[in-house]
Formats: C-alpha cells, sequence, structure tokens
C-alpha cells in the first residue's frame, strides 16, 4: 500500500514539473496565434484592373470571301463568216467604244451595193418622171404605184447589203482592255471562232456570299473592305446589288459590290477577303467580354466608385469574342473591372493597378 502511494506521488510531481517547464512556451504560442488573426473591422483590399468607359462607333463585321468580277466582259467573235482582211489593234491594250478592231473581206459585197445604188438613182429619176406625168394624168395610178414598189424595194436592198458590210467588222461593245488575240489576218472564221476577248476593269465587281441569317440585314448601300492574297492593303467597296432569292443548296445570299479601281491595279478572277459592316451604332457604350459576369436573369458587371467595388446589372447587345455592347446599366465615364474580378465582393475596398479606355472598336462576329 506504501509502495502504491509513493508511485502516485511521484508522477504527481514530474506531472506538476512538465506543466511549470512547457507554461512559457504555450503561453508564447497563444499570444503569437493572437497577433496572427486579423483585427476586428479589417477588411481585405482587391488589385485590379479597370476600363473606363466612354461612348464610340460600333461597328459589327461579316466576314467572308469573295472573287473579283470585270464591270463587263465579252469574247468577240465576227457575225458573219468570211476570211479576215485586217487586225486593228495590238494584244493587251486599251481600246475605245465604236473602234473597228476587224474586218472580214467585203468586196462581193461592197460590189453589190454599188450596183443597188446605181439601180437606186435610176428608179428614183423614172418615179419623179411618173409623178409629173400622173399630175397630168398621162399616167394611170397603177403604174406609178408599181414604180414606188420597186423604188422601196430597192432601198430595203441597199440597208441589207449595208447590214451585211457591218457584220464584217467587230467594233468595240465598251471602253476596256483587249486581251490575246487566237486568230490571224487571212484566217477563215464563222460566228462561233473566237478572236479575243475585251474586260472592262474599271470599275470592278466583288461578288460574295453571306447567311441567310443577314438576309434582311445587308442592304445596297452598305460599306465593305476586301484584301487580296499577299497584300495588307484595304480597299473600299460598296454593295449595289443583291440577289433577290436565297440559294437553297448553300442557304447563302448573293451579293455584289462597285469598287472604282482608279489605278487599274487590280485584275479580275482574284480571290479576296471581304469584311461587310453589317450594322454601325454611333456613342455605343462597349466593355471587354471578360468584364461580364453572368448571374441568374441576366449579366452584372464590377465598377469602381470612391475606392470601392460595386456590383451593377448590366443589360447587353451586341455580343462578340472581344466585346460586349452595354444598352442598360453603365454611363459614359463609369470603371469597370476587367482583371481580379473573381475576388471581388460588393463594397470591397480595391487598389487600382492600371486604367484604361476602351473607345472606337470594331465587332467580328
Amino acid at each position: 500500500m506504501k509502495k502504491g502511494m509513493k508511485v502516485v506521488m511521484w508522477s504527481g510531481v514530474i506531472l506538476l514539473l512538465l506543466i511549470i517547464i512547457m507554461s512559457p512556451k504555450i503561453v508564447q504560442h497563444a499570444k503569437k496565434s493572437k497577433d496572427k488573426q486579423p483585427k476586428a473591422g479589417y477588411q481585405q483590399t482587391a488589385q485590379v484592373r479597370i476600363i473606363v468607359v466612354q461612348p464610340g462607333i460600333l461597328q459589327e463585321l461579316l466576314k467572308t470571301t469573295g472573287t473579283l468580277l470585270a464591270d463587263e466582259e465579252v469574247d468577240l467573235t465576227f457575225e458573219s463568216q468570211g476570211k479576215i482582211e485586217t487586225i486593228c489593234f495590238k494584244e493587251g491594250t486599251h481600246v475605245k467604244k465604236g473602234q473597228v478592231l476587224a474586218k472580214l473581206n467585203d468586196d462581193d459585197l461592197q460590189a453589190q451595193l454599188v450596183k443597188l445604188n446605181l439601180l437606186q438613182n435610176l428608179l428614183q429619176e423614172r418615179v419623179n418622171r411618173q409623178k409629173v406625168l400622173l399630175a397630168r394624168e398621162a399616167v394611170s395610178q397603177e403604174s406609178y404605184d408599181e414604180l414606188m414598189t420597186e423604188l422601196q424595194s430597192n432601198e430595203a436592198e441597199i440597208k441589207l447589203i449595208r447590214v451585211q458590210i457591218d457584220k464584217t467588222e467587230i467594233r468595240a461593245p465598251f471602253d476596256g482592255i483587249i486581251g490575246l488575240r487566237y486568230i490571224s489576218e487571212g484566217a477563215y472564221v464563222n460566228p462561233v471562232t473566237r478572236m479575243a476577248r475585251l474586260i472592262k476593269i474599271q470599275p470592278l465587281k466583288i461578288e460574295f456570299a453571306v447567311p441567310e441569317r443577314y438576309a434582311g440585314i445587308v442592304k445596297a448601300g452598305n460599306e465593305l473592305s476586301f484584301k487580296i492574297e499577299n497584300s495588307p492593303e484595304n480597299h473600299v467597296a460598296r454593295v449595289y446589288a443583291l440577289e433577290p432569292a436565297i440559294e437553297p443548296e448553300t442557304r447563302t445570299m448573293t451579293l455584289r459590290a462597285l469598287y472604282p479601281n482608279k489605278d487599274a491595279r487590280l485584275q479580275p478572277g482574284r480571290f479576296v477577303s471581304v469584311q461587310l459592316i453589317i450594322r454601325e451604332k454611333k456613342d455605343a457604350l462597349k466593355v471587354p467580354t471578360e468584364a461580364i459576369i453572368p448571374e441568374l436573369g441576366g449579366e452584372k458587371v464590377f465598377t469602381v466608385v470612391h475606392g470601392k467595388a460595386v456590383s451593377t446589372r448590366v443589360t447587353v447587345g451586341i455580343r462578340t469574342p472581344d466585346v460586349v455592347e452595354i444598352t442598360d446599366g453603365l454611363r459614359p465615364g463609369d470603371s469597370v473591372v476587367v482583371s481580379g474580378i473573381m475576388q471581388l465582393r460588393s463594397d470591397m475596398p480595391v487598389t487600382v493597378l492600371t486604367a484604361d479606355s476602351i473607345g472606337n472598336q470594331k465587332l467580328r462576329p
């Protein structure tokens, strides 16, 4: 019994000694933990980047591809057959409307014309004499009418021969550049023989197609820009005509635009990248897409007011991968947070790292 009491006593002494030894460390650790705890009323400050919203022009662009077409283009052929007597142009040169480009041999037609002209003069003299005699009642009305019919028939023959002579010539139907010729002088040709091609490249047409959902939006007068391959230069054209129906197979609508091509540097047939201005708004407010926070029933953004974050409900309009139009909820000059959004809460103090301004910007759907 005494031995058991001794064990208990010694255990108590050892425990007391351990408490005495460890108590300073426990007190020190508790003090450090207390120091690490945030003080009452302290709020963390978030670092954010903002943009200052300003009104500007908003353009919604549609990207597509197209082809350059000549304003006018025609294969030059004769309307009759025969041997080419003269070729009156140089390949690759400008020609004027009405200019004679080539001529067939028309000796037989010219001889017929001379014969008919002589007959015309003779018949006209006979008609003049018959008219005098008819006034004196020396000839019958029937004889006079027969002679007049013969005169008119000869006039018709002369007109026919002149038309046939005109068909032995090729004249330029419009101003343009004539291409390579495929036949030579002395060759025998017919109406299916192509002599050359005449092209008008001032202005040029741009033909392209847009999805059917834009059929009610795109109109004649819309401006577009286009680039040709391997060139950074932008060219501006304007839509002048639309196909009245949607293509069932592709579900697209074909349009054509006109480009002046004043320096004649661009050639028909080239592939082009087209950017069409679908809609344009003035004094539109927009923010980067990363500033928009989706929530139940709509969208919101965080603005900075007096150094604190403010949750602001907004109504959006046109939306693209880069920019979103704000139709309601923001005013010009508002500071909208564009980075550090995930850590924000309403009324949270913020430190602004940088402030940018978002002005005129093009939207690319």
